[in-house]
């Protein structure tokens, strides 16, 4: 019996073994590693790093492209998740519904979702592209001027925004439709027994049990926010004067 006693107690930790060798070699290892090079000043000129403890870190804080990062990632953060969260929910409500057109709309919103994001920001390109851009022709044709989007400080930054939101809407809508399946439809049922509205409904029902999908759906939108590359590397490079440059990014344009 203290044998049999004894094996299950070490069989979960031989079930987990293999998940901890993979997150210790490819997770753990590299961040501890990336902690202790970041103590050290390293050059290609000098054959051994030299040790500055956290040297790195006072002068990080103290250049102002950094500052200037930090608040392009939080002006980035509240501009794209906020926006794609709502727009994700409000697509997944009007889908829900049976329709001969469900599917064909539902396919219609995912698909930018299946594009790369490289092609999606080529696409955007396009769009921003001044004098023959399809934002620009419109542009033209209503107020007679054009706007050159992606190289005004002020406006190249929501116009990756607006590239993020129209490529992660229909896949944070495929959460919200799942999540509104799985609710009963007796308590909808009931709430318009009650004579409750279509709004109380969404209020007392549909919201609040939407819930852990909702915090699923931001915290995904909120780490993708702070990994965005691509579209920056092939939209504005990190310009104008670092106006769209995150820390994946990483460095000021040429």
């Amino acid at each position: 019996m203290r044998r049999v006693r004894r094996r299950w107690r070490v069989q979960p930790y031989l079930f987990l073994l293999p998940s901890l060798v993979f997150l210790t070699t490819f997770t753990y290892y590299p961040i501890l590693f990336s902690l202790r090079q970041s103590l050290y000043q390293a050059s290609a000129t000098v054959a051994r790093p030299t040790f500055i403890g956290l040297w790195n870190y006072a002068n990080l804080w103290a250049d102002p492209i950094f500052g200037q990062v930090l608040e392009n990632s939080l002006e980035f953060l509240a501009g794209t998740v906020p926006v794609t969260v709502g727009l994700a929910l409000l697509l997944a409500l009007l889908l829900n519904r049976p329709h001969f057109l469900t599917t064909v709309f539902r396919t219609a919103f995912f698909y930018p979702t299946l594009l790369p994001l490289v092609g999606a920001a080529a696409i955007w390109l396009f769009v921003y592209t001044p004098g023959y851009g399809l934002m620009d022709v419109y542009l033209r044709g209503l107020t007679g001027g054009g706007v050159n989007w992606l190289g005004s400080a002020h406006l190249a930054l929501p116009a990756v925004m607006i590239l993020t939101i129209w490529k992660n809407a229909g896949y944070y809508m495929l959460f919200y439709l799942a999540g509104l399946q799985t609710i009963p439809a007796e308590l909808f049922e009931a709430g318009r027994l009650e004579g409750a509205t279509w709004s109380q409904q969404f209020r007392a029902i549909t919201w609040p049990l939407l819930g852990p999908t909702t915090l699923f759906v931001v915290l995904i939108a909120s780490i993708n926010a702070f990994q965005s590359v691509d579209q920056i590397w092939l939209m504005t490079g990190g310009g104008p004067d670092n106006r769209t440059n995150l820390p994946t990014w990483g460095r000021p344009p040429p």
